[in-house]
């Protein structure tokens, strides 16, 4: 996992920066109901999303472990930012309308996963959402274009369990009391609301996913094998457009209701 310490000076300038954070922002909120008055934005980075969550009337409040993190959310929401873990939130029960998990559960062990989930419904008031991004690393490979689909073709050939898998974090949120949050279509035989919104400026040429792929930082690559990942590098660096980044993952939402009425 990455040091968000070290990360957090850098992090906005190489993850989409604003234009990723509005987009971010924009499909939250369209999940947000009028009367979630106190927001919490759990694992809430440099608060570039928090901030924009904010709203006449609507109070939020962000969480992460990371103090580097936290820092520059602090300058972004100052006094609304606190250091914690999401396995243990530092908030009373029952004080928050919503709670957001954005590119979160991917990180976390499933046992982690679990407990966050728990915690977040710990959190919440009857009928308050929990908002969180689900298969995240699935948005990166997809067939529509050319490198992802390549990487894509081997991963599908060995063990990559997801922590934040849509069927796996509906059963931990039923078990933590929590529920869809209405009819929108999510796959397949299953319904939850949900939105999407794309990850501007994190589409990839070849080269920058082999270095991906080569980084240490996806799970799946030991499994396969160095001889079949070096010949994914191959077929990469044999790719036309070497220079010309792919399109844009595409992240998906989904949201859970706390069961029991609205006090």
């Amino acid at each position: 996992m990455l040091d968000y310490d070290n990360e957090a000076e850098r992090y906005d300038a190489t993850r989409g920066g604003e234009p990723r954070a509005d987009a971010a922002a924009a499909a939250i909120s369209s999940l947000l109901p009028g009367s979630a008055r106190d927001v919490v934005d759990v694992a809430c980075g440099t608060g570039i999303v928090t901030v924009r969550l904010v709203t006449d009337g609507r109070s939020v409040r962000g969480v992460d472990r990371s103090p580097g993190m936290a820092a520059y959310a602090a300058l972004r929401l100052p006094g609304r930012i606190a250091v914690g873990d999401v396995t243990r939130l530092p908030l009373a029960s029952g004080s928050a309308d919503a709670v957001t998990m954005v590119w979160l559960l991917h990180l976390l062990s499933a046992d982690a996963a679990a407990r966050a989930v728990a915690e977040a419904a710990r959190v919440l008031r009857p009928g308050g959402l929990l908002i969180t991004t689900v298969n995240k690393n699935d948005a990166e490979y997809s067939d529509a274009d050319d490198a992802s689909a390549l990487a894509r073709r081997l991963r599908e050939t060995v063990p990559d369990p997801q922590a934040d898998d849509l069927a796996r974090v509906l059963s931990i949120a039923r078990a933590a009391g929590l529920d869809t949050a209405g009819p929108a279509a999510a796959g397949p035989g299953t319904c939850v609301s949900g939105a999407t919104f794309t990850g501007l400026g994190q589409g990839r040429t070849p080269g920058q996913w082999a270095k991906r792929l080569a980084s240490g930082h996806v799970p799946w690559t030991k499994a396969a094998g160095q001889s079949r990942m070096d010949a994914l590098y191959e077929e990469l660096a044999a790719l036309p457009g070497q220079d010309r980044p792919r399109p844009d993952p595409v992240y998906r939402l989904a949201a859970l209701r706390k069961t029991g009425a609205p006090a």
